[in-house]
């Protein structure tokens, strides 16, 4: 039947329609990473994405874990954004933490039972982790750190640590696997948390799945500081410190700073491999890529790795000593100056939060 009004439309020559018909019967799933009982604004943003393929109400997101916590998320999940028509939740100890394989064989199994025409993720080290291995079960090349979808199967991303962009045409089969950098596609249509017209909760049915060849990696622990600074990958206004800070206790005065602006603290790779702080915090190629409205460096060189994480930066501010550091290339506002009689001013000067 589907074939039939396919050729029907071919013979008509009505582009438009057969546009229509085919994203009729396109599907997406969309893997999503939660977080005390809250779906995280990163898988959001690749719900936000899956919405540019697909324009029916077709949006299936994958929710996964144990405990009263996957429950709260899916509920939040299936009331919190418009195109969300369907919340799949897989409930099974082996699932608690994102583990590659286990994900990836949950994704190949649900991907078996329902045939989806997309899988995507957000483009975070929960996406980076589980889309490749999960792609390769599926036996389909993954297209990687999305920034915009051209049409149903032609992307754009980033190259050369964000310095080209490159369009790439996905031609091989069902599904086509992506991860998108969310801070490309901002959550911009979400519902008030309303009960009225929630998405549907399904269960996936997990009776095959088989965790005896799921040991190759097993959970350790989580290691990471409890703060009340909002996270860096979603806050509206980032401080980040460079090895011009010259030490640990130094980055003290960046967290103050960040205290009276509301605002997350990051740092560049060479301050993290120099032990000042941990390394979620780092910004850049191999670290969180974010896009602030505002954006305030201290001691940042301006290496290309490192710009290519907050060159998406609404504003950028870039406090450093040597005139001729790139970062003042890519700075709306620079201040050539001692950071370390900067920094004291600004807190001096800045009322409290």
């Amino acid at each position: 039947m589907v074939a039939a009004m396919m050729s029907r439309a071919l013979r008509n020559r009505s582009i438009s329609s057969f546009s229509a018909l085919v994203s009729r019967f396109i599907s997406t799933l969309v893997l999503a990473e939660h977080e005390g009982g809250l779906v995280k604004p990163s898988s959001l943003s690749a719900v936000e994405a899956a919405g540019v393929v697909c324009k029916e109400k077709s949006i299936s997101v994958l929710l996964a874990g144990s405990g009263p916590r996957l429950q709260e998320a899916a509920s939040h999940a299936a009331s919190c954004h418009p195109l969300i028509s369907q919340v799949l939740v897989a409930e099974a100890d082996i699932l608690k933490h994102p583990l590659a394989e286990a994900w990836a064989k949950l994704i190949q199994l649900v991907q078996q039972k329902d045939g989806y025409s997309y899988i995507m993720a957000a483009s975070s080290s929960f996406g980076k982790n589980i889309l490749p291995r999960a792609a390769a079960l599926l036996d389909v090349s993954p297209v990687t750190d999305v920034v915009e979808i051209s049409e149903p199967r032609l992307f754009v991303r980033p190259i050369y640590a964000g310095n080209a962009l490159c369009t790439v045409r996905y031609t091989g089969s069902d599904p086509c696997m992506m991860t998108i950098r969310s801070t490309s596609f901002p959550i911009s249509s979400i519902s008030n948390d309303s009960k009225a017209g929630a998405a549907p909760i399904s269960q996936v049915d997990l009776s095959t799945f088989s965790e005896e060849t799921l040991g190759k990696s097993r959970w350790l622990k989580l290691a990471s500081q409890d703060s009340e600074r909002p996270d860096l990958g979603n806050a509206h206004v980032v401080v980040t410190g460079g090895r011009g800070l010259k030490s640990a206790d130094n980055f003290k005065l960046l967290e103050k700073l960040a205290e009276k602006l509301g605002a997350a603290v990051g740092a560049t790779r060479a301050a993290v491999d120099a032990g000042f702080v941990p390394n979620e915090l780092q910004v850049g190629q191999t670290g969180k890529i974010v896009a602030p409205d505002l954006y305030i460096a201290f001691g940042v060189s301006g290496a290309i790795q490192h710009l290519a994480g907050m060159r998406d930066s609404k504003v950028i501010v870039a406090v450093n000593k040597d005139a001729d550091a790139p970062i003042f290339q890519v700075a709306d506002y620079g201040l050539v100056a001692d950071l370390f009689d900067v920094l004291p001013e600004m807190l001096e000067k800045l009322p409290e939060k």
